[in-house]
């Protein structure tokens, strides 16, 4: 019922090969560590942000990592895990974790891709784009809760601007 054939799986190309050719045309520094595997430097406002990517083959899935560049003091691991919650809740794709075995905040998103013959161009830039966007949106909020010693309810409220209307 749920099982995959090997036609689905074999019409499904590895969308890192596009993510390198994209990576190399806006001469971000990347490294393609295994066919399943691509890291790349993105430069965002707040810092640089590590992106991993990594293809499932067998899943035909793509996942994308994007380290936000703060290193969490074990002491704020709890604060921070609680911004994690209030921020996921907000999040229509993807979410942040913070690994029990790294103290660096990261963003998360995994996109199924059975059922068609590749990921497309504007496809990974929305990717890339979303998770890239996300860590800026919450960097801030990220820093008052580690630096500023703020809860994650203070942060969230002076970090975001949820905006209405129009001006």
């Amino acid at each position: 019922m749920y099982g995959r054939t090997d036609e689905a799986r074999s019409n499904t190309s590895n969308p890192l090969d596009l993510i390198e050719e994209m990576a190399a045309a806006h001469e971000w520094v990347f490294d393609r560590t295994a066919d399943e595997e691509l890291v790349t430097q993105i430069a965002g406002r707040w810092g640089n942000y590590s992106l991993h990517f990594a293809w499932s083959h067998d899943n035909s899935a793509l996942q994308v990592f994007c380290g936000v560049d703060l290193r969490v003091p074990r002491h704020r691991r709890g604060a921070v895990n609680e911004l994690l919650l209030q921020a996921n809740t907000r999040m229509w794709l993807g979410h942040f974790d913070l690994p029990e075995d790294d103290d660096m905040p990261i963003f998360r998103h995994t996109v199924p891709l059975r059922g068609i013959r590749g990921a497309s161009v504007e496809q990974l830039e929305d990717l890339i784009e979303g998770a890239v966007n996300e860590c800026e949106r919450y960097h801030p909020a990220f820093q008052y809760v580690v630096w500023g010693g703020k809860s994650a309810s203070e942060a969230i409220a002076a970090a975001l601007l949820d905006t209405q209307g129009e001006a």
